[in-house]
């Protein structure tokens, strides 16, 4: 039997919260970021996707009527609800124009949480797998 120096199990220990600890932590209720009573429907180009645990989120650049361009960050469900859903790592692609059904955060900033999200290039409308209902 081998006995592992102090040294040796806090490097184990650090290295294991690494690798669990931060979807654990980064978890977070519906309720808790975004509010049901403020709809939003936004369209925008996508700037950047992270298909990760525990949930998928994606960037979108969207213009307003005065014509300034705001990045909006929009949260869906984990890759696992999504791909239950018929998504996979390739239904939405950089540079593809897509409008979002969701919620808004409830700080009021350029974050929504999806519902749906319709490809305007096939006009095909997609569940997003969200947490809304189930908190």
């Amino acid at each position: 039997m081998t006995i592992l120096s102090i040294p040796k199990r806090i490097s184990i220990a650090v290295v294991a919260f690494a690798i669990t600890g931060t979807s654990i932590v980064a978890h977070h209720s519906f309720s808790a970021e975004f509010d049901a009573n403020k709809p939003v429907k936004i369209t925008g180009t996508v700037t950047k996707i992270e298909w990760l645990n525990p949930h998928v989120w994606f960037y979108v650049d969207v213009k307003d009527d005065a014509g300034k361009v705001s990045n909006w960050g929009v949260e869906m469900g984990s890759p696992n609800g999504l791909m239950r859903t018929g998504w996979t790592r390739n239904s939405m692609k950089v540079k593809d124009v897509v409008t979002v059904e969701g919620s808004r955060a409830r700080d009021g900033s350029t974050t929504a949480n999806a519902r749906t999200v319709t490809l305007a290039s096939s006009g095909k409308a997609l569940f997003a797998a969200s947490s809304q209902g189930q908190q």
